[in-house]
């Protein structure tokens, strides 16, 4: 198993048990101790995990960028309820729109009324809010389960054959070198699939994942249309996105 496979090992046992240990992991991945220790030193660079005596702990306790097994994952509430409401300014009548798996995504679809859309998602929990509204057309391009993504090359090729008017995306991290990154390949091809079929293409982050990077970066910044967040961003941070060559949008922005 090379590098880059370890680290994304790694990252997943973290986000599902918020800490490993050296031995843990040197017996999962068949590799040494001294290797897993070199590993954490690189991830913990990076600003993705502490190294704590005998292994490691996530470097922040909202650091996941997908969610858990049982339940959306709660933490921001008012941040992803102000994007949500934000991202419903682009969705008109007749729409076909994306939604990516994710917290903030999982409040758009929370909050979109049952109106005539089309909306195309892999997400289990996105799937459950809006198989309640029958006047959606619900578009699920299907595969196996990861947490709570159904993903897979059928799911991502099916994609691309999609017209999509929309597609708002969730990320891990967003930095003005790295683009949009998120921990570990399992999701990427689905991500890639949706920018590259959307006409129009929106990341949706509150301001905690501003200047953060995870390991794999699925999308410039110069690749989507915008980035919508909450205004609790600091304007500084603003600016220096949109010097980078993509537009930042606030809530109360929308509403002037």
């Amino acid at each position: 198993m090379n590098a880059v496979r370890r680290y994304e090992a790694i990252m997943e046992r973290l986000l599902s048990q918020k800490e490993v240990t050296v031995a843990e992991l040197s017996d999962r991945l068949q590799v040494t101790g001294k290797t897993i220790r070199e590993d954490l030193a690189k991830l913990e660079e990076k600003g993705l995990l502490l190294r704590v005596h005998g292994g490691a702990v996530l470097a922040q306790s909202e650091q996941l960028g997908i969610l858990p097994a049982k339940e959306p994952f709660t933490k921001h509430n008012t941040e992803k309820a102000e994007i949500a409401e934000l991202a419903l300014h682009y969705i008109k009548d007749g729409d076909i729109i994306a939604l990516d798996g994710g917290s903030t995504t999982f409040e758009i679809a929370r909050k979109l009324d049952n109106r005539p859309l089309t909306v195309i998602t892999n997400d289990v929990f996105i799937i459950g809010e809006l198989a309640r509204k029958p006047d959606i057309r619900l578009v699920v391009p299907g595969g196996s389960r990861v947490r709570n993504m159904l993903i897979g090359p059928e799911a991502a090729a099916l994609v691309r054959t999609f017209n999509v008017r929309k597609a708002f995306l969730s990320s891990t991290g967003v930095h003005a070198e790295y683009g949009f990154s998120i921990y570990t390949s399992d999701f990427l091809a689905f991500k890639q699939a949706l920018i590259e079929s959307a006409r129009e293409r929106y990341i949706v982050a509150d301001r905690h994942k501003f200047g953060t990077v995870a390991l794999r970066t699925f999308a410039k910044l110069t690749e989507v249309d915008a980035i919508l967040t909450d205004g609790g961003l600091d304007r500084g941070t603003a600016e220096t996105f949109r010097r980078a060559g993509v537009r930042v949008e606030y809530e109360h922005e929308a509403r002037e």
